[in-house]
């Protein structure tokens, strides 16, 4: 009787160092969300976007954006009818960027032509959606993310309407390297949409769910320092991928569509 009394003081004490532990934990993440936030400065207001492209006012408003894909091509500045915009992704090497593009637009595409520019570091995609009546070319250029394809910056960032900030979730580094992706991107382009998007969700939930928490606090401290929307998607399993785009979309032209919030852990996150 003696030895099983001894056990169970022995687990209430260990269960209430690992409480303790547990919140000097997120002590220490909410203190370090701050310095995060300060060490950005005040987010910058952004001037709102010309509009290439309206609903027609005696269309009535629909619940969600009317896109529809219709084509893909490398080619579209042939086409007068095309409202042409481009979209950047910027991250660490191994976030996931191309695996995102190629869920989004289906893989179709000139291959060669592809391929000659992912050896310089770039990516270039396109995919061409129908938008209450009008043609959308978005054309999207992806960086590869090491120090070479860092001469691709001007040129990636230059006249977007939208920068996606990527990184893995299961990997911190490339969370704390969206803050000098996001200093480096504002130099060339003041204007474009900033969106933070943690890939590979479906290896994030395999994680503890402490760990799970801290990185979720972090990645939307590190959202609102951005002025950023917060998405976290999967390739895989094609979660948030396509939401991503029609989010980007409805925010272009003013489209109503009501983004639902979710801040649950253990489900993939959009914070804004």
């Amino acid at each position: 009787m003696a030895q099983f009394t001894r056990k169970i003081v022995h687990f209430n004490f260990k269960r209430r160092i690992n409480r303790s532990v547990l919140i000097l934990r997120r002590c220490i993440g909410c203190f370090w969300d701050n310095i995060i936030i300060c060490s950005v400065g005040k987010p910058i207001q952004y001037r709102m976007l010309p509009h290439a492209v309206r609903p027609s006012p005696s269309t009535p408003a629909a619940p969600q954006p009317n896109v529809k894909p219709v084509c893909h091509s490398q080619h579209h500045h042939l086409d007068s009818d095309l409202v042409a915009l481009k979209i950047s992704l910027l991250g660490d090497c191994e976030t996931g960027k191309t695996s995102f593009l190629e869920k989004y637009v289906g893989g179709i595409g000139n291959e060669n032509e592809q391929g000659d520019l992912q050896s310089e570091g770039l990516n270039l995609m396109d995919k061409t959606l129908l938008v209450s009546g009008a043609r959308i070319s978005y054309s999207m250029w992806e960086v590869a993310g090491d120090e070479k394809s860092l001469d691709h910056l001007p040129n990636a960032c230059k006249d977007s309407v939208a920068i996606l900030f990527m990184f893995d979730l299961t990997s911190r580094r490339t969370l704390q390297s969206v803050i000098n992706w996001y200093q480096q991107a504002r130099k060339y382009n003041q204007t474009a949409i900033p969106i933070l998007i943690g890939t590979k969700f479906d290896d994030f939930i395999q994680l503890p769910i402490d760990l799970q928490w801290t990185i979720s606090s972090q990645a939307r401290a590190y959202a609102k320092a951005l002025n950023a929307t917060l998405f976290f998607s999967s390739a895989t399993y094609n979660i948030n991928v396509n939401k991503i785009f029609k989010f980007i979309t409805a925010k272009l032209f003013d489209i109503p569509w009501a983004l639902e919030r979710n801040l649950n852990i253990g489900e993939p996150i959009i914070d804004f």
